[in-house]
């Protein structure tokens, strides 16, 4: 993996990143096309974008994709993840907190990352190694946040029965993160979430999310802009580990110890 490899395949990325934010923007409010389970669907431009970009970055790159709707492998030693719109209920609904996400794993590591904000016309990018860039431009690195002012964002409140986080776990959790952070936010998008945490607006965020595709590219992103990511039980994310808490380091500690307390 070369510094020269990654920005090759940035701007592959985002190129065709790019193209989705057309489609992105003149579908939003489409409606639900496909149940996928209880409380979860797709609409038609899910469908149209990971098509495209999966066709495309296949093509240009010559290297495999997973994505969201259409699968493919992990088991690749380099591989593209994508997720066409990610917070689909907020995109169905006309609601701008959604997002395009797009990353690159090399042996299990995001090594290039995008999150797509069309609906508040930001791209958050980075490769291995790089600052964060917000539409191009670099960014200074996360300032901490204390208690008191940051604003945390939390995934989910409700979740599948088969979760390791419950329902009920996660509402008590979440009583306990109030008490700490009066500010907790639920976007309803891990991709908000995560681009939030990496550009400071909020100090901290908890996904719940098992999905490589909602977690790879934000894990990256926070991480250039300096803040501190792991999954749900401290340890160092991969791509199979359930779950993100990313923060600056004051935040992510505070999130970590609360998580412990919640049992």
């Amino acid at each position: 993996m070369t510094d020269m490899w990654t920005r090759e395949l940035l701007a592959v990325a985002e190129a065709v990143v790019g193209d989705a934010e057309r489609v992105f923007r003149s579908s939003i409010g489409a409606e639900p096309m496909i149940t996928k389970g209880a409380g979860d669907f797709a609409t038609e431009t899910d469908m149209k974008i990971e098509q495209r970009v999966r066709e495309t970055l296949a093509e240009r790159t010559g290297l495999p994709v997973f994505g969201e709707e259409g699968g493919g492998s992990l088991d690749e030693d380099t591989v593209w993840v994508v997720d066409p719109v990610d917070g689909t209920s907020n995109f169905s609904a006309g609601n701008p907190m959604c997002s395009t996400i797009v990353s690159l794993l090399h042996y299990g590591t995001p090594v290039v990352g995008v999150i797509s904000l069309p609906m508040l016309g930001k791209r958050l990018t980075a490769v291995h190694g790089s600052p964060l860039y917000v539409n191009g431009v670099a960014q200074k690195t996360l300032e901490e946040s204390s208690p008191l002012v940051a604003q945390v964002g939390f995934g989910s409140i409700v979740s599948a029965v088969d979760s390791r986080f419950p329902t009920m776990r996660r509402q008590a959790l979440m009583r306990m993160l109030a008490d700490l952070y009066p500010r907790l936010r639920v976007t309803g998008s891990v991709g908000v979430d995560l681009a939030f945490t990496a550009l400071g607006t909020f100090g901290g965020s908890i996904s719940f999310s098992p999905h490589v595709w909602d977690n790879a590219a934000g894990v990256l992103l926070v991480r250039s802009a300096g803040g501190v990511v792991t999954d749900l039980d401290g340890n160092t994310w991969g791509p199979r580990s359930h779950g993100v808490i990313a923060g600056t380091p004051l935040v992510h500690h505070a999130l970590m110890s609360t998580i412990e307390q919640s049992g």
